[in-house]
């Protein structure tokens, strides 16, 4: 019997990966509550939500159409982490500032994109630490505070980060 014939590798077609069902959900109610957050997000002083979440002001890169992204935030530091797995941060890039709402004001923030395994994981570990929350929305992230690092490094391959946030201070001239 003859062999069957070799399809190059470039001819076959790539399947989209598995997004389990749980997930899909998740992003079906966080558009929802989204639609709610926004207005929350935009009041000019802090509330309880502002004090987890912060509202980012971008431009999509193709439709040019402006985009309010809530999204929740670690301080660290000088600095912000947000995990990154969403496509929103595809419209961003790296150290070209955004508009964010944060507690109530209006800041730039310049975004940082962390893509190594070992400093994802560690980042990780430091954010649940500071909200436990996390591990309902990072799949690879246990309540424990360990992470699966097969999961982990699928995720890194698709897109996955934790983007690191530095705060633009106002300069003050004389």
């Amino acid at each position: 019997m003859p062999d069957p014939p070799t399809v190059p590798a470039a001819e076959v077609p790539m399947t989209p990966p598995v997004v389990p069902a749980r997930l899909e959900k998740q992003a079906r109610l966080m558009r929802r509550v989204n639609v709610v957050m926004r207005p929350l997000l935009r009041l000019p002083f802090p509330t309880p939500l502002s004090r987890r979440l912060m509202l980012l002001s971008y431009t999509g890169r193709k439709s040019g159409r402006a985009y309010l992204q809530p999204v929740s935030f670690v301080p660290d530091g000088d600095v912000l982490l947000t995990p990154g797995g969403g496509r929103w941060k595809l419209n961003l890039r790296a150290g070209e500032p955004i508009s964010v709402r944060l507690r109530g004001r209006r800041v730039l923030a310049r975004p940082e994109f962390v893509r190594d395994a070992d400093e994802v994981d560690r980042l990780l570990r430091h954010m649940l630490g500071q909200n436990a929350r996390l591990a309902s929305f990072v799949p690879f992230l246990r309540a424990d505070g360990t992470t699966d690092r097969a999961t982990l490094e699928q995720a890194l391959a698709r897109g996955f980060c934790v983007v690191r946030w530095t705060i633009e201070r106002p300069s003050r001239t004389r």
